[in-house]
């Protein structure tokens, strides 16, 4: 038979049970946390005037009504050309993986603000069960170009 023994103080007692303590409770956070819980929740756009208040939401500053709106039954699965078009919503905190087989909404509306250009910019934002789910800038035409709809994917109010 093995004894060990030690001798602590009880300020070093207390220190340590208080330590334990600490550590077991971070440890509970951190495990109990989930990704969803992580995220900001996006917010339920269910009008135009929510639409046009989250774009602005995003510094971007557009006409009150869209220039077209636009319903469809998303794919039930992710290929060309919206397989490309994902990656340009991964960064920005969108997955059209969450929409496979889904009605969608696209609302499309000029752009009165875009830094290079003073007029012909749209921005396109997607819904899907009334929720942001990808969105980009776009300038049709020769010269065009499409870029992502939030800057940096870390905007607040996805």
């Amino acid at each position: 038979m093995l004894i060990w023994t030690a001798k602590f103080s009880k300020k070093k007692a207390v220190a340590a049970v208080i330590f334990m303590g600490v550590v077991m409770a971070v440890l509970i956070v951190l495990m109990g946390r989930t990704p969803e819980e992580t995220e900001a929740p996006r917010p339920q756009l269910t009008g135009n005037a929510q639409r046009v208040e989250y774009l602005r939401s995003l510094g971007w500053e557009v006409e009150e009504e869209p220039i077209e709106t636009l319903q469809f039954l998303f794919p039930e699965k992710l290929e060309e050309p919206y397989l490309s078009y994902n990656e340009l919503q991964l960064p920005q905190g969108f997955d059209l993986r969450e929409c496979l087989g889904l009605q969608v909404s696209r609302y499309t509306y000029a752009v009165l603000n875009h830094p290079s250009r003073a007029e012909g910019v749209q921005a396109n934002l997607y819904l899907c069960g009334g929720v942001p789910a990808a969105g980009d800038l776009f300038c049709p035409g020769s010269g065009g170009f499409q870029d992502p709809l939030i800057s940096g994917g870390t905007e607040e109010g996805r």
